[in-house]
Parts: structure tokens; sequence; C-alpha cells
């Protein structure tokens, strides 16, 4: 009776390896899905804070330059940080009529994980403030 247990126990293990190689993969798959999501969803609530900021100093009259750099400056979890070249500010309108100052940040985040097809996600946010106030 106990070879019989035994004989038993054996098979039973081998159907939970067969169990676990089976399940393993798409626990993975969720587990990275998941990581992935969370990183990208940080960085995008990042720039919209900053973009915020920025198209606030534009309204009030600062520089493209400092706008910049407050985009820089309100985003410190990015890493790599974002770029001039990702920046598109439209300025208030000279002649002081009413107009948005809008400043918009399109930013390509690495993927960790061969989830993504690319190997990036392209992030867009975009901030309006009203001028003259």
């Amino acid at each position: 009776m106990t070879s019989a247990r035994k004989s038993a126990k054996r098979n039973e293990r081998g159907a939970v390896m067969v169990e676990f190689a089976i399940v393993m993969p798409l626990l993975l798959l969720l587990v990275f899905g998941i990581i992935e999501f969370g990183r990208g969803y940080n960085v995008k609530v990042q720039l919209t804070g900053s973009v915020r900021e920025a198209a606030r100093e534009v309204a009030l009259g600062r520089s493209n330059a400092e706008a910049m750099q407050v985009v820089r400056d309100a985003a410190p979890g990015i890493s790599p940080a974002v770029q001039d070249s990702q920046i598109i500010i439209t300025r208030c309108p000279a002649d002081g009529s009413d107009g948005d100052a809008i400043v918009t940040v399109t930013y390509r985040l690495q993927a960790l994980t061969p989830l993504v097809p690319s190997g990036e996600l392209e992030l867009t946010a975009r901030g309006v403030m009203r001028c003259g106030l």
C-alpha cells in the first residue's frame, strides 16, 4: 500500500510541474504588464503637471527658455529628462487680445519589457492657460 501512495505522489508531482509550466508565463505576462502600465501612467502624470506649470509661466509672460526649464524641473522623475525638441510652446497673442498659452510635450518612453511591440510608448501632454490673468 505504501508503494501505491509513493507512485501516486510521483504522478501528481509531474502534473503539478506541467500545470506550473502552463500558468507561469501567463502570470509573468500579467505582472510585467502591470509594471509597464504603472510606469507609463507615472510618467504621464508627471508630464501633465509639468506642462500645466509651464503654460502658467508662459501666460504670465515668461520666456520660452524659462517655460522649458519649468517643464524639466516639474518632472524630476522622468529619465531621460525631457529635451527642448520635445516641447512645443504657443505664446499669448502679441497684441494683448484674449487667447491661450499652450505647452505640449511629446515624450517617447522606452519600454522595459518586450510587451510593447514598437519598444517605446509615445506619451503626449498638453497644458492650456488663459492669457492676461
